[in-house]
């Protein structure tokens, strides 16, 4: 019986993981499973292009190398996951067998309380449809658009709908936009080019009644504002889209716990990627968190591709430096490493912030200043690398006794995965910068760990 890797899960974690099992030498069946009815799509355009109308949905289309060769489920989702009998619940009562499995569910948008979701009015935005459906709510709909949240989603849906002309206010706990992840200075320098660019902001403040109305919905606000909305959209964050794994026997508070090399916790033959994986990247302390980076998804479904090819045994530890970006109004803000575990800040070069902690640097934040990032992230990288003895003492292990293991090879340092930069259009994930074409990267000194296909 051939071999088969289930991946759970179509977006960019999902699709990127199958392509390395193909570049590895991988020859056996891939099954994609997704819940969405669309296949793989450029999801950062969703908050900017798709709602100015600068992109049709149909230019979405994330583009896949042709030896991915995958058998597609989409419009399914997965209901259980059985680790025993090495089984997928899909709809129907399928069992969907698998050899090796990868777990990229990635994440739903988080509810709030009190928030009327039966209206139409209301929207959120994740999936394509989602942002379509905002899409078509401002084209029917005159007035002003609230946004509650800022976030990245909820800064650039506001800059966003700016650009098109609409009236928007955007409502936050916080004293500024984006600060929890970029710092203070930067959040601030943000939140003042959204009001020079018109947007209403609060700040500060609670939501306390929703009114719905005939012609919109009045939103009471703490400090004694009422904005009269003709459309809302939620952007308050995200939780991990682990609820088909309930009853699975896997660790799943805030997201699928996985070991160093992105093997999930409890589980044979079974790893996590993208923005449902929490892991613990010891070159930021080895902390286990989640990290919802658009680069992130691709770097992380590579290891993990790879990991669960060649066997706990022999993986290696997946430390990256993350990185992320966002663009509003024509300016562009990156970031790299974890800005907000620093105690500190420190000026790197023009427009660039670095972030201290314990004396060294552990991320850093820039403002149009893409040369000096790339610059000073050589530095953030040395700054942040670990040996990999440390790794091993420090890793996270399985809870369940591990059968007997080859001997390992010899210690190898971690990788450390090249810049990539993004690119719009065409639209597809960022390949590293001077790189040739994709093409597969065969690997026959491997030998692959997944157990022998049961017959």
């Amino acid at each position: 019986m051939t071999e088969r890797i289930v991946i759970v899960g179509g977006g960019l974690a999902g699709v990127r993981s199958g392509e390395r099992l193909r570049e590895m030498g991988f020859d056996g069946e891939i099954v994609i499973v997704s819940a969405e009815r669309h296949l793989p799509y450029h999801r950062p355009a969703l908050s900017k292009e798709v709602i100015t109308g600068e992109l049709h949905w149909s230019d979405l289309g994330l583009a896949t190398a042709p030896e991915l060769d995958a058998q597609w489920r989409t419009g399914v989702m997965a209901s259980g996951l059985d680790t025993s009998t090495r089984t997928v619940s899909l709809p129907g009562g399928e069992e969907l067998r698998y050899d090796g499995l990868v777990i990229a569910t990635g994440v739903d948008s988080r509810h709030l309380d009190g928030v009327p979701r039966h209206d139409p009015r209301v929207h959120q935005l994740r999936t394509l449809d989602d942002a379509v459906g905002i899409r078509r709510a401002m084209s029917s709909s005159q007035g002003q658009v609230v946004v509650i949240g800022g976030g990245f989603i909820g800064a650039e849906i506001a800059a966003s709908i700016r650009h098109v002309g609409r009236e928007v206010a955007v409502v936050i706990r916080g004293k500024a936009l984006l600060g929890g992840a970029i710092g203070e200075e930067f959040g601030n320098l943000v939140t003042q080019m959204h009001r020079e660019h018109g947007v209403r902001l609060a700040s500060g403040v609670k939501i306390l009644h929703w009114v719905r109305q005939a012609n919109g919905i009045a939103i009471h606000l703490s400090d004694g504002q009422v904005l009269f909305a003709a459309a809302v959209v939620l952007a308050v964050g995200a939780t991990p889209s682990v609820a088909w794994l309930r009853g699975s026997g896997l660790e799943l508070s805030d997201g699928v716990l996985c070991e160093q090399s992105c093997h999930v916790v409890g589980a044979d033959d079974v790893v996590a990627a993208g923005d449902v994986a929490r892991w613990p990247n010891h070159r930021f302390g080895g902390v286990v968190r989640r990290v919802e980076h658009y680069i992130h998804a691709v770097e992380m479904a590579r290891a993990a591709a790879e990991n669960l090819l060649v066997g706990r045994a022999h993986a290696r530890p997946f430390t990256p430096v993350p990185r992320f970006w966002t663009e509003q109004y024509g300016m562009r803000v990156q970031g790299s490493g974890i800005p907000k575990l620093g105690t500190d800040t420190t000026p790197l070069g023009r427009g660039v912030t670095g972030f201290v902690a314990d004396g060294r640097l552990v991320g850093m934040v820039g403002l149009d200043a893409p040369n000096a990032m790339i610059r000073h992230g050589h530095e953030l990288r040395r700054q942040t690398a670990l040996d990999r003895e440390r790794v091993d003492v420090l890793s996270v292990r399985p809870t369940r006794a591990p059968g007997p293991q080859p001997v390992p090879p010899p210690p190898q340092t971690p990788r450390d995965p090249a810049p990539f930069t993004e690119q719009l259009p065409p639209v597809r994930e960022p390949v590293p910068a001077g790189a040739p074409p994709r093409e597969p990267q065969r690997r026959p000194d491997l030998v692959w760990a997944l157990p022998t296909p049961r017959r």
